[in-house]
């Protein structure tokens, strides 16, 4: 029986429709900003905290529009899936995302380049990016 871990992750788009992604350090898939909530802490305030922490943008949980939720596998732990709250928000104006905490590396997706790639993460390939089309 797999593991299942609980995440909630955010999709921001620049005016081209470019998807932010980011890479972990010591990991190879490029996925949406988002991580694991904590005991007690809803979707979306973890959407908010994980923001903060991982790219250094300041939201509220009122900025969130919920895209969908998804199971998929997760991207680097074998016999993992995620249960995750994908969100979709504005970026915050005069604020540029950068790599923070354990985020070795920012990267602007074009949604037409998704299929097939293997370095972006199930659900962002196989989830996300379908769903936005």
């Amino acid at each position: 029986m797999p593991t299942v871990l609980t995440i909630a992750a955010v999709c921001f788009r620049d005016p081209a429709g470019h998807i932010l992604t980011v890479r972990k350090r010591g990991t190879s898939k490029f996925m949406l900003v988002g991580g694991k909530l904590e005991p007690g802490e809803s979707a979306s305030a973890a959407a908010v905290r994980e923001v903060r922490e991982e790219v250094g943008l300041v939201l509220s949980v009122d900025d969130l529009e919920l895209l969908d939720t998804f199971d998929s596998d997760a991207a680097n732990e074998t016999n993992t899936r995620i249960d995750s709250t994908v969100y979709l928000a504005p970026l915050p104006a005069d604020a540029l995302p950068v790599a923070a905490a354990e985020i070795a590396e920012l990267a602007w997706l074009d949604p037409a380049t998704a299929p097939g790639r293997e370095d972006l993460a199930p659900l962002l390939r196989d989830h996300v990016v379908p769903r936005l089309r």
